[in-house]
Order: C-alpha cells, then sequence, then structure tokens
C-alpha cells in the first residue's frame, strides 16, 4: 500500500465519528441501521480497524454521502480540457484532447465560403476520422467526391489525397488524427435481428 492509500485510510475513522456525531446518532443505532457489529464500528472509529469496501459501502449508504467523501479521497484534477481555437485558412480548429502526439481530437468549424478543391489536396502521414455534427461536409478524396450528411462518418489514411470543406452552408466536425496504422476502433452493440 502506497503512502497517500495509507493516509487515506488512517483519516477514515475520525470522519467516521465526526458524522455520528454531527447527527447525534449513537453506535448501537448505527449498527441496527447497517448491520456492522457495534464492536467493529467502534474498531473502525478509533482507527483500530482498517476500512473495507464491505464496510465502507452501508456506512456511505447510512450517511447518505458518497464514497470518496467518507473516506476523504484526495480531489481529481479538472478535467477539462482548455484548448485555444486555432484559425487556419478559414477553418477553426478547437483542440479536445491535451497531449500532443499520439491520437487528436479536434472540433472543426468550417465556414460556408470554405469548398474543397482538387487543386488544394493534400497528403500526410497519419490516419483521420471525421463525423459531421452538423451541416454538409463534401471530402475530396483521391478520385472520390463525397458529400456527408449531419451524423455520417468518414475514415481514411491521409497518405491518400484529400481535402475537406463545406458543400453548402456551414459545417461542424469531430476529427480524430492518428499516426501512421494508429485507426480508430470504433466498436457498436451488433444489431439484433427483427422479430418475425
Amino acid at each position: 500500500m502506497d503512502d497517500e492509500t495509507d493516509e487515506v485510510l488512517t483519516g477514515v475513522g475520525a470522519r467516521l465519528r465526526a458524522l455520528r456525531q454531527q447527527r447525534n446518532g449513537t453506535l448501537t443505532q448505527l449498527s441496527e441501521t447497517t448491520g456492522i457489529s457495534v464492536s467493529t464500528l467502534s474498531r473502525l472509529e478509533s482507527g483500530q480497524r482498517k476500512p473495507t469496501l464491505e464496510l465502507l459501502l452501508p456506512l456511505s449508504r447510512a450517511y447518505r454521502v458518497p464514497l470518496d467523501e467518507l473516506v476523504g479521497a484526495p480531489e481529481v484534477g479538472d478535467p477539462r480540457v482548455h484548448g485555444t481555437p486555432v484559425k487556419r485558412n478559414g477553418t477553426t480548429f478547437v483542440p479536445l484532447s491535451r497531449q500532443p502526439g499520439g491520437l487528436q481530437a479536434f472540433k472543426m468549424l468550417i465556414p460556408d465560403s470554405k469548398r474543397p478543391q482538387r487543386s488544394a489536396m493534400g497528403v500526410h502521414e497519419g490516419y483521420e476520422w471525421v463525423y459531421v455534427l452538423s451541416g454538409r461536409l463534401r471530402l475530396l478524396l483521391g478520385e472520390h467526391d463525397l458529400v456527408l450528411e449531419s451524423g455520417e462518418v468518414a475514415e481514411f489514411d491521409t497518405r491518400t489525397p484529400h481535402s475537406i470543406g463545406s458543400a453548402g452552408g456551414p459545417v461542424e466536425v469531430l476529427a480524430l488524427f492518428g499516426p501512421q496504422g494508429e485507426r480508430m476502433h470504433v466498436r457498436a452493440a451488433p444489431r439484433r435481428a427483427a422479430a418475425g
């Protein structure tokens, strides 16, 4: 067990006692509510017994407090991604992932005026997955000229010449980009056969 875990577990007893006393409860009342013996509750509060999940879950329910609050778990860092939007060739890219390199996620806002052109098709190492959130996306990919509607997805190797833009009106796209060979893996439950 690491020092941080040991420190968290050591403070549980005092928190349990404080919660019970704040609610003017007795060990006997708590025992009746949780099914945990009075002696076990007393040893938990005094720190003579290490708390276990099977003891903490009924106590969490009895006190109506989340388990992490009951044990005083350290706070998790802010999970939000605060990326700075970047505008390039008229398209706004909003980063949705934190780490550089590896798989990258972006929301792209493509204006109506940004039309893909064969003369502007580019290639680079990597693999891309695009999901149209709203609007109509035009994707030029090799010899293909595709229009994707809201809710449609395309996945392609970026070594194939490509260009994306609007197919009429502004477009919002969720894009995932990974290094070469790092394909996206989309898993979904198989469709159930229609009852007949």
